[in-house]
């Protein structure tokens, strides 16, 4: 049987405004000094600002389809380009609403392009490929400091059938972003046929918590949870999504 567990999460501060080709894991080494056995929850907008993926609307030449569809969800037409270049397909396009499918294989909101906490007409896109960032970052913080803890790359999205927005991982390195308890027993000694715990999901959201939106704090460092931390980077949070095959709503 396991045993309870504390926890500890403190907000990474220190960190200055982030500039594209900013070294992130070195500032994140130098602010929190994270050890091996923590884990370090960053936001996605920070990623994106050091990575080049902000936009400037004024800079974007709509299409088209872009232009009749931002018409129909009363929508920026730039903003909407933006989206579709960001997408696979677009699911839901209604009431003001256009739900897609990104490139990377999110399902979210405007394929995750945000404006906020950013300069008028500037948003920010999703990172290319959030495992690779944050293997990056978890390198970085290593050869900065010689610990190398787990990393988490934390957004919000949305929930299909709940009010609000939690934070969840959009990539991750040093840790399994899914628990299997499938197979195993509870403490009543039932079998557990689908508890499958979407770890990496649950410390975006708990990282979340410390800080606040206007608070220009890019994520928090996660203590007490060393038994998840692992040598290698992991699967990523690729590994989430759930496949087409077992949707049942697509």
């Amino acid at each position: 049987m396991g045993s309870p567990r504390e926890l500890r999460i403190r907000p990474l501060s220190g960190i200055p405004e982030l500039r594209e080709g900013d070294d992130l894991g070195a500032l994140i080494a130098e602010a929190a000094a994270p050890s091996p056995s923590e884990i370090v929850v960053v936001s996605q907008k920070a990623v994106s600002k050091v990575e080049g993926r902000l936009r400037t609307l004024a800079e974007i030449d709509p299409g088209e389809e872009a232009s009749q569809l931002a018409a129909d969800l009363d929508k920026e037409p730039a903003l909407v380009q933006l989206v579709l270049d960001e997408s696979r397909r677009v699911l839901r396009a209604e009431r003001g609403v256009l739900i897609t499918e990104t490139k990377g294989g999110w399902t979210c909101a405007n394929a995750g392009i945000d404006s906020s906490n950013l300069d008028e007409g500037v948003v920010s896109l999703l990172p290319e490929d959030g495992d690779a960032s944050a293997r990056r970052i978890r390198a970085q913080i290593s050869a900065a400091s010689g610990a190398a803890p787990a990393v988490v790359i934390a957004d919000s999205f949305g929930r299909a059938w709940r009010l609000g927005q939690a934070d969840v991982a959009i990539g991750c390195a040093g840790l399994e972003p899914l628990a299997d308890w499938r197979g195993r027993r509870d403490a009543h000694g039932h079998l557990l046929s689908a508890t499958h715990i979407a770890t990496a999901d649950e410390l975006a959201s708990a990282a979340d918590l410390v800080r606040d939106k206007d608070s220009r704090v890019p994520g928090a460092i996660v203590s007490g949870l060393e038994a998840l931390v692992t040598s290698d980077d992991g699967p990523g949070a690729r590994a989430i999504p759930r496949p087409a095959s077992d949707d049942l709503f697509r």
